[in-house]
């Protein structure tokens, strides 16, 4: 009898051991440590225990160990509702709606009677299906057991019918709720708030919110910002209560959404606390707002700050140095990266090939992305267009195939990248087969920009008619890239009909571009058909339209500096332009001839030429002749395309200088190198 006793102690030990570890954080932190419990749950006899097995559920969801845990839920010989609902929850928590639903019809088969810890789960999991008719047909059993006033589910039911869009129909069930509660509330709120079309009547629930705690104030400010109204964004947070962080960086990603930069950097230095999300909005801004110097100046302000960035730092602070062409600086973040060990994972290897691509740097973005283990097809992408655009088109091609034997699909904007490589080498053959492939032999359906891009292809090779015949064949409506496309081929062949034809197109299109009657402007010039040139000219000041301003900026010890057409701001002002009368003698005595059709008809000769020595790009190349050392690389980035005389002047600058010159334009990089160009002239 007492060894028997003894016996009943142990087991009773035992189980008060096993649930205790049930209990601990320790045992259940890893689905590993969850399956030797439940080795010790059947040794104890626990394993049939509703209250054991339903903790032992709720463990397994918060490990994604919830295929294991329907394992053990269905050696189970009678479940009750608590084990059930857990099963429910968890498969909803672990992002398996399809899952919590068929255990939710097999409850029911099974004559287990839900409850209200049933419903929301399972109303969640339609709402995550976004299955209308499913989540209609939960309301109606709620209703027949009179389920449907428990304020928990029916905050589920407004949350449901709010994330499908049915606000009407959200706002009558919280209107049925007997008594709300702040979650109810704030949930009829959030309905509102996510239909941004809403917010007045947002607003008015707000106003009448018998409390209103920091949920709502967040959702609010958040709903604002998320309009661009950043004035009653603002208002709200100067009167909100108390203010966390997630509000204060609200409010800092609105500023740096909307380009309120001056704004966003007052606001960010008079926060009480930042994390690097903070930094992050503030670099993101800055980025947007094309102001990289700064942006780079805040990145490293973070490193003396000892303030850890992640990847969401990392890629703006890449795409920055993109935008402006800023090796070094790409390359000491490179460098960041590899000492502090983040890895060349997708977002950030990608981030660092896109870098590298744009910068001119084809070397790097190869390095890279050989180096990179994990490789998807936004990768491939980066690497194909970094070809292209560099003038490598058949190592674009090469690659392209390398990627079609491999497990990588390419995709619509892998074609981009197909397309512009045959564009920029002139391989019409090619490119036509291949617009005919993705769409035929790879089911992607062309866009308009690979139409724009194939009457590109056949507009440069001197097939303007054929290019004509392919826009009247298209089955979208050609836009101002296709029309704009046929233009620019009609300038570099001086086909000034088919140019008369997309001009008009362009003009209904984009009647504020003036960029194209500029274009249309120097065709006539070069067809010497000065009274339509007159007619244009006249047209463009009647319309106020106005060609976007000549731009283009070079990277020199980590600062970028920019110039605009006869720039005279820049400090070094004076010895620029002493360069440019030095760069035009050199020019003058090597027999550059200026071609001077692109330049006003009714401006002289000699003054057409001191204007095409003032272009941006000149400015540009002359700043880095005196401020860099004999040899080094100049790296240009110019928002528009190079004209006819720079790019012929740059040629010969590169041999007499011996410098390489890489210049970005608006669609193509140019590698100039010992009098010569990467792009063979043809551009």
């Amino acid at each position: 009898m007492g060894y028997l006793k003894s016996l009943a102690e142990i087991e009773r030990v035992q189980k008060q051991l096993a649930l205790s570890l049930l209990k601990s954080h320790e045992a259940t932190k890893s689905l590993k440590l969850l399956k030797t419990l439940y080795v010790y749950l059947i040794r104890t006899g626990l394993h049939q225990s509703n209250f054991a097995i339903g903790n032992f559920v709720a463990h397994c969801a918060h490990v994604d160990g919830m295929t294991y845990a329907n394992q053990v839920f269905t050696q189970m010989l009678e479940p009750n509702s608590f084990v059930w609902n857990t099963m429910i929850r968890g498969f909803q928590q672990n992002q398996k709606p399809q899952k919590a639903l068929l255990l939710f019809h097999c409850m029911k088969f099974r004559n287990i009677q839900p409850d209200c810890f049933t419903f929301p789960f399972v109303i969640r999991a339609c709402a995550s299906l976004q299955d209308l008719r499913k989540g209609l047909c939960v309301h109606g059993q709620l209703f027949k057991i009179c389920v449907d006033a428990d304020v928990y589910t029916a905050t589920s039911l407004v949350e449901f019918y709010g994330a499908l869009g049915h606000t009407r129909v959200a706002h009558q069930v919280f209107d049925e709720i007997p008594v709300k509660d702040a979650v109810s509330w704030t949930t009829i709120l959030a309905t509102y708030v996510n239909q941004c079309s809403e917010m007045n009547i947002a607003h008015q629930i707000f106003c009448e919110m018998p409390a209103k705690d920091l949920v709502a104030w967040n959702t609010m400010i958040g709903g604002y910002v998320k309009i661009g109204d950043m004035r009653i964004a603002k208002e709200l947070f100067d009167q909100a209560p108390v203010k966390d962080l997630l509000m204060y960086n609200t409010v800092l990603g609105g500023y740096a959404k909307h380009g309120e930069a001056e704004v966003m950097l007052r606001f960010f230095d008079e926060m009480p606390k930042r994390d690097v999300v903070s930094w992050n909005s503030v670099i993101g801004g800055l980025v947007q707002s094309k102001k990289i110097n700064e942006a780079i100046a805040l990145f490293h302000q973070m490193q003396i700050e000892d303030l850890k960035p992640n990847e969401v730092t990392l890629v703006a602070i890449l795409s920055a140095c993109a935008q402006v062409g800023a090796l070094d600086a790409g390359r000491w973040i490179n460098s960041y990266i590899d000492r502090n060990g983040f890895g060349l994972n997708l977002l950030v290897g990608t981030a660092l090939v896109d870098m590298y691509s744009k910068c001119g740097s084809l070397a790097g973005a190869q390095h890279v992305f050989e180096r990179m283990l994990d490789r998807d097809v936004v990768t491939w992408n980066a690497m194909i267009m970094g070809f292209s655009m560099n003038g490598q088109s058949r190592k674009a091609l090469e690659l392209f195939y390398q990627m079609g034997s491999g497990n990588v699909k390419p995709n619509e904007v892998t074609f981009i990248g197909v397309l512009c490589a045959c564009t920029h080498a002139g391989l019409v053959d090619e490119g036509q087969e291949w617009f005919y492939a993705m769409h035929h032999e790879l089911g992607i359906a062309p866009k308009i920009e690979h139409y724009g891009c194939m009457v590109d292809l056949l507009g440069r090779a001197g097939l303007l008619k054929q290019a004509y015949e392919f826009i009247q064949a298209m089955p979208l409506t050609p836009h101002h890239g296709v029309w704009g496309a046929l233009l620019g081929a009609c300038k570099i062949h001086g086909n000034v009909e088919l140019a008369e034809h997309a001009i008009r197109h362009l003009i209904e299109l984009d009647p504020e571009d003036g960029g194209y009657l500029a274009i249309m402007s120097n065709i006539y010039a070069n067809a010497g058909r000065w009274d339509d040139v007159a007619k244009v000219r006249k047209l463009m000041k009647e319309k106020g339209s106005l060609k976007l301003r000549g731009c283009s900026s070079i990277e020199v010890d980590s600062e970028i500096h920019e110039f605009g057409v006869k720039d005279t701001i820049h400090p070094r002002a004076k010895e620029i332009y002493k360069m440019i009368d030095e760069m035009s003698e050199q020019l003058r005595i090597a027999g550059h001839v200026a071609n001077t059709n692109e330049v006003f008809f009714d401006v002289e000769e000699e003054e057409k030429e001191k204007a095409l020595f003032f272009h941006s790009e000149k400015l540009a190349i002359a700043f880095g002749l005196i401020a860099t050392n004999k040899g080094a690389t100049l790296r240009i980035v110019k928002n528009l395309r190079v004209c006819v005389d720079c790019h012929s002047a740059i040629k010969i600058i590169s041999r007499i200088f011996d410098r390489e010159i890489v210049v970005r334009d608006r669609s193509r990089f140019h590698h100039f190198k010992k009098g010569s160009c990467s792009c063979g002239d043809y551009w």
